[in-house]
């Protein structure tokens, strides 16, 4: 590979990082959120962040649980740590999913109770 080859992979791996780290912001953000709007009574903003994290768990599934952009990343690069593919420290790439997905789902059914009036 010449010296351009290379400082091109690592122009595109650095432009797939920037938007894998953004989109996992908006997902982190929105199962975040959903709590806080649930307990502020603001139900209808809970369930469309609901809604839009359920479709990133359908294409986490679609994709073996992993990130299409990780395959995308993969491409540009032989390294394969935690978080070659964002911008995250390497433990939270590791963990990221589980501690994610317990506060998603501590969060639905929190969503789930206070819709249906169960609290």
């Amino acid at each position: 590979m010449t010296t351009n080859d290379t400082q091109a992979a690592q122009r595109a791996l650095r432009r797939i990082r920037v938007v894998h780290t953004v989109a996992w912001a908006i997902f982190a953000g929105s199962i975040l959120a959903i709590p806080v709007m649930t307990a502020s009574g603001r139900l209808a903003i809970a369930a469309w962040l609901s809604l839009l994290v359920w479709m990133e768990v359908a294409v986490l599934a679609a994709n073996r649980l992993r990130c299409p952009l990780t395959a995308v990343a993969a491409r540009y690069t032989d390294d394969r740590s935690d978080n070659f593919d964002i911008f995250l420290p390497a433990w939270l790439a590791r963990y990221n999913k589980h501690i994610f997905g317990s506060l998603f789902a501590a969060g639905e059914l929190f969503l789930l109770a206070r819709w249906t009036g169960a609290i």
